[in-house]
């Protein structure tokens, strides 16, 4: 017997909206029952809905795709279609990191799908890898490059020796970079995609506020011409561990040998990686954002709930604090004069900064949190 074409309702008909719609309308096995959207593009001919209840009272649709973005109405149009026994597919990281527990509980307690591949990963299958592998066998690390916009960044200064604004403004020219790219660039982002990420592969319910943060909006060319003098490549990565009490998880810029495969990810690419207890290390490469390999993740989520998939990754939610004390590295450190604190902890000194003996990542992070206060340019890197 025939299965019934899945209809879909389509929250936001923007960037990665319109990439969902179009990949919609050239499947036989799904439909879009209506888009609720403040702007509908050109061309777009599927119906209008006028609300959410509209949506929600209609019976026949079984999926709705969020790609709205932010934190509100998102929240509440997802929460509310969850409650309403509709299976939800999302590229929202910032509502799925910042919601996490509530979201899954109430998917499970509906006895529907909820999937947010998209949210984490862009075009790369991630999120279902570390459900099949958590499925199989522990998971005892995350990490890599999960932020297109600032790998572009340092790549392009990188290559070009170019200024920290110039390498900005030509992701902005190309569409690597929004408008406003503050979460991109203080880490915020790929802290929300680290939390998601560490949730499932540890079966744990982590604070994002706990993730130590650190972005790449106080690098220099200078900083750059030091790490090529160095022979270093310097990446934005996220890192998470399992710990026998918690788990540690930070973001922070790194300094590479060309050796290390993250080294040579170029323009707006990631690599992510997983550690499982028996297979080791194993890499996912590709394009973490745009259009298309965005809006694939999201019709992928739709083809597996057709193919019977429920509820989200992980039913497990065991709470778990972040502790980065037991992480030690050196680090590059570059700041306008020396305190206490770093002085008592200089290995090398270079013509632009120091290196460091080394010391923990929370100690590292709360030292530079605290020296921004008088030296607000302050940068540092890690070695690895």
């Amino acid at each position: 017997m025939r299965k019934k074409p899945m209809r879909i309702a389509l929250l936001g008909l923007g960037t990665v909206g319109f990439g969902v719609y179009e990949f919609v309308q050239a499947r036989k096995d799904m439909e879009l029952a209506c888009a609720l959207s403040l702007v509908v593009p050109e061309g777009v001919t599927c119906p209008i809905a006028k609300n959410l209840d509209e949506i929600l009272r209609d019976e026949t649709i079984d999926t709705v795709v969020e790609v709205i973005g932010g934190l509100h109405p998102a929240y509440e149009f997802v929460s509310s279609a969850l409650k309403a026994g509709k299976n939800v597919v999302t590229a929202n990281k910032l509502l799925i990191a910042a919601h996490y527990r509530e979201l899954v509980t109430l998917a499970k307690e509906n006895g529907v799908a909820l999937r947010c591949t998209a949210a984490a990963g862009g075009g790369i299958p991630w999120l279902t890898s570390l459900e099949r592998t958590a499925a199989q066998e522990p998971i005892l690390r995350v990490s890599g490059i999960m932020n297109g916009t600032t790998n572009f960044i340092l790549d392009t200064m990188h290559r070009s020796g170019g200024s920290f604004t110039d390498a900005l403004q030509e992701a902005q020219r190309l569409g690597y970079a929004e408008r406003d790219p503050a979460d991109d660039l203080n880490g915020a982002d790929i802290r929300r995609k680290l939390v998601i990420s560490s949730n499932i592969a540890y079966g744990c319910v982590i604070d994002e506020g706990e993730v130590a943060t650190e972005g790449i909006e106080h690098i220099t060319g200078a900083d750059i011409a030091a790490f090529k003098r160095m022979n270093r490549v310097c990446k934005l990565i996220a890192a998470s561990r399992k710990l026998e009490n918690g788990v540690a998880a930070y973001i922070e810029p790194a300094l590479m040998p060309p050796s290390m495969p993250e080294s040579a990810i170029p323009q707006n690419y990631n690599l992510i990686s997983l550690t499982g207890e028996h297979i080791g290390k194993q890499s996912f490469y590709g394009q973490g954002a745009g259009r298309y390999p965005t809006a694939y993740n999201v019709l992928q989520d739709c083809v597996d709930i057709a193919n019977g998939v429920r509820g989200f990754y992980t039913d497990r939610l065991e709470e778990a604090h972040v502790d980065n004390s037991s992480v030690q590295r050196q680090y590059y450190v570059r700041t306008n004069g020396m305190d206490k604190w770093l002085q008592s902890h200089v290995d090398k000194i270079l013509d632009c900064g120091i290196i460091t003996d080394k010391v923990s990542v929370t100690e590292l992070h709360n030292w530079a949190k605290h020296r921004r206060e008088t030296d607000p340019g302050c940068f540092f890197a890690s070695l690895r």
